[in-house]
């Protein structure tokens, strides 16, 4: 007699399983939408937003008190102005008290009121970049650099507040039609596509290259691994000048070379011409890049059977054949990984770029067309509306990839 088993999952312990397995997801959870989800969104939001750097803080009135004039035309001035040059506050007001030894010789003008040595006034509105200037006649009765300094270090009282545009639900497309305008972002696309499929496909190809050379035991083997990192390893920032230095166009060892050897009259301005420029930037990518797929390749290699090229050798396979038909479809799973991430992170890259051209001589990627609408023309909305568009075109990318070519590789 048999007896029949409940089927897997389906009982009140793997109930209890779930939920105790889900709580300890939790934390987990809970930090990845804070750092990743909660910032992705954030750059979502403002892409849709007109923000600039100066809408940072919400719109609000600013007021400088200093003591100007002198004798008879001694007075205290209030200087008031909208902190927006174009949205509106509203609720303006401004109180101070003038200080023991100062007395008030004159009234104010509308809409100030001083009732003894108190003032207050009250402008309702201030439009955009709208500027307002209060005089209160004084006699001074002390020490008059005491008095000033005392005059200067008070702050007046401040009313009135403004719609901030980060947090209002005013959106609109203006920084997508920015980004999309005319040529310059195709030009930049294609920039960036460039970088992106040579640099990668150049890094794989060096690292296989690499790793074939070193998947044999010979005397220095560590020492050569070793160098072979060091283009990984070293500070970012120190091998991209060096690679300036080397090839500066005035005092550069590559151009004295070539000029010495007769193979160039005139020297080459490697980092400054088209297209020569964006050439070099991707070598540069390669050549800093390879000893990460070097790593993992290798240790690929050095996991496959050597029955399999014992036995090619017997049948008389040369190396060319075990090589293109053992080596490669071993070695296409950790290939295919590598040019997932290695395309990513070269997509994203920015930091080479920046260091070696600043963007210029035709070597502007999307990363930084970020930086430049960002911060150097101050237009968050539109650097956001960029981001976006980056990562839009890594999720088709990855789409792309996980649907054919990573099914093609059994990943």
């Amino acid at each position: 007699m048999s007896s029949a088993t409940p089927p897997t999952g389906t009982g009140a312990l793997a109930k209890r399983e779930a939920r105790l397995a889900w709580a300890l997801l939790a934390p987990t959870l809970v930090s990845v939408s804070l750092v990743v989800v909660l910032p992705l969104l954030a750059i979502f939001w403002i892409s849709f937003k007109p923000f600039s750097l100066s809408d940072l803080r919400p719109p609000a009135p600013v007021v400088r008190e200093s003591l100007r004039g002198s004798g008879d035309d001694l007075r205290i001035e209030y200087r008031l102005r909208n902190s927006s040059q174009d949205i509106d506050v509203t609720g303006v007001t401004l109180s101070d008290t003038l200080p023991d030894g100062v007395t008030a010789t004159a009234g104010v003008t509308a809409p100030c009121q001083l009732n003894g040595r108190d003032l207050f006034c009250d402008f309702g509105t201030l439009t955009g970049g709208q500027r307002e200037r209060i005089r209160v006649p004084v006699t001074l009765d002390g020490d008059p650099d005491a008095l000033e300094q005392q005059i200067e270090a008070s702050e007046p009282k401040l009313t009135g507040s403004g719609p901030n545009i980060l947090t209002n639900l005013d959106f609109s497309l203006e920084n997508y039609a920015r980004v999309f305008d005319g040529s310059e972002f195709w030009g930049v696309f294609w920039v960036t596509l460039f970088y992106t499929v040579f640099g990668t496909i150049g890094a794989l190809l060096m690292g296989l290259f690499a790793a074939l050379l070193l998947n044999k035991s010979f005397k220095g083997q560590g020492f050569i691994r070793g160098l072979y990192l060091f283009p990984y390893v070293a500070p970012v920032i120190a091998v991209a000048f060096t690679w300036v230095a080397l090839f500066d166009p005035f005092s550069g060892s590559a151009n004295a070379l070539l000029v010495q050897m007769g193979l160039r009259t005139d020297p080459i301005n490697f980092f400054g011409e088209r297209p020569l420029a964006l050439i070099m930037v991707t070598v540069f990518e390669i050549w800093r890049y390879f000893p990460l797929s070097f790593l993992f390749i290798l240790a690929r290699m050095q996991s496959i059977d050597s029955s399999m090229y014992e036995a090619a050798d017997m049948d008389g396979a040369s190396p060319f054949q075990k090589f293109w038909l053992l080596s490669i479809p071993q070695l296409l799973g950790i290939l295919s990984v590598l040019f997932l991430l290695r395309f990513i992170w070269t997509f994203n890259k920015f930091d080479d770029i920046f260091l070696l051209t600043g963007g210029n001589a035709g070597t502007r990627t999307l990363t930084v067309n970020v930086y430049e609408q960002a911060f150097a023309i101050s237009n968050i909305g539109a650097g956001a509306a960029v981001a976006v568009v980056i990562l839009m075109c890594l999720l088709v990318f990855s789409f792309v990839f996980f649907r054919f070519i990573s099914r093609e590789e059994g990943l």
